[in-house]
């Protein structure tokens, strides 16, 4: 079972590569702190977005395949990726998401006083900023990592909040995230299910939404590709996939991502997951203070750097955004 810890990452897909640096670089203020290739696929790129040292439990990656087909939100999906924002904050992302044209619900209150601003993004994928007193209310990094951001530390996203998964059914994955992955049940309210690693602080928390027949969930662009939980190390994991791989599970060998080590399968209501290890971390190949600077690929495909690069589409980090504080 793994220690209570939370989740990892959220990995999503979009489609043209310099518009989901601007949205989330720019409008959001995340810091871009990788910029590499989908191991897998390595003529498309794969942006990690976070906090300044792209800690786990702060990161939003993107696959950008610009040919991609549009997926569709449905069941047995991670539909909604939720940031943290401190409550003093919520009247700032409302004139800011206005000021940059973003379509958003006004506030609803949720969970114990939540305050959550539901939006998307330019693909079309599910967001929303979720204020609460549990949000670390301090600065979220020194000043000379924030130069250049876009938004004033004040005010910038503290990292994930949560992810809202839609499915037909609760048990099994209840069972799962339960029995293996460190959480328990919250609260239930409706047809949402709470579940948390760490008394509901913020990238603790997974709600599980019943749609009972809602269409499937189609993968593709503005759609999440997969969620990842946090494994202190590679033993602990390990430990998790043989219980997986018992349990009847087709749980992936570990591979190794340079940023972490992953293991892949899905759960019961067909979301696909993933065990990431918390380290070596992002600064095991640039400076902390460089980091989504260059473009930085694994050892064993430095050999086609040349034809990568050519095959890659040219981005830049987004310019200032107009207005003040904008």
């Amino acid at each position: 079972m793994l220690a209570p810890s939370g989740i990892h990452h959220v990995t999503a897909i979009a489609s043209d590569p310099q518009r989901n640096i601007d949205f989330y670089a720019g409008v959001l203020g995340l810091r871009l702190i990788k910029r590499t290739v989908n191991f897998d696929d390595p003529t498309t790129y794969h942006f990690y977005f976070g906090d300044e040292i792209g800690r786990p439990g702060s990161l939003l990656t993107f696959f950008p395949w610009p040919n991609a087909r549009r997926g569709r939100q449905g069941a047995g999906q991670a539909a909604v990726t939720s940031f943290a924002i401190v409550p003093s904050s919520v009247g700032f992302w409302l004139e800011r998401l206005m000021r940059q044209g973003i379509e958003f619900e006004q506030p609803v209150t949720r969970f114990d006083g939540e305050r959550v601003i539901a939006f998307k993004d330019p693909d079309g994928l599910l967001l929303e900023l979720v204020s609460h007193q549990r949000v670390d209310q301090g600065d979220p990094a020194p000043a000379e990592l924030r130069a250049g951001a876009q938004v004033p530390a004040a005010h910038a996203i503290r990292g994930l909040y949560s992810v809202t998964l839609w499915q037909d059914g609760h048990q099994q994955t209840e069972e799962l995230l339960t029995g293996l992955l460190g959480f328990r049940l919250a609260r239930e309210q409706g047809s949402i299910f709470r579940y948390t690693s760490d008394d509901g602080r913020p990238g603790s928390i997974v709600d599980l939404r019943l749609v009972p027949g809602l269409w499937p969930g189609i993968m593709g662009v503005g759609t999440v590709h997969h969620v990842a939980f946090r494994a202190a190390d590679e033993a602990v994991q390990l430990g998790v996939h043989d219980v997986l791989q018992s349990g009847g599970y087709n749980v992936t060998p570990v591979l190794d991502r340079d940023y972490f080590r992953s293991i892949y399968f899905r759960e019961p209501g067909g979301v696909l997951f993933e065990i990431a290890t918390d380290g070596p971390g992002f600064s095991i190949d640039e400076p902390v203070a460089t980091l989504g600077s260059a473009l930085k690929l694994p050892p064993w495909l430095e050999a086609r750097r040349f034809e990568i690069e050519a095959l890659l589409p040219n981005i830049h980090l987004p310019l200032d955004l107009p207005g003040p504080n904008a």
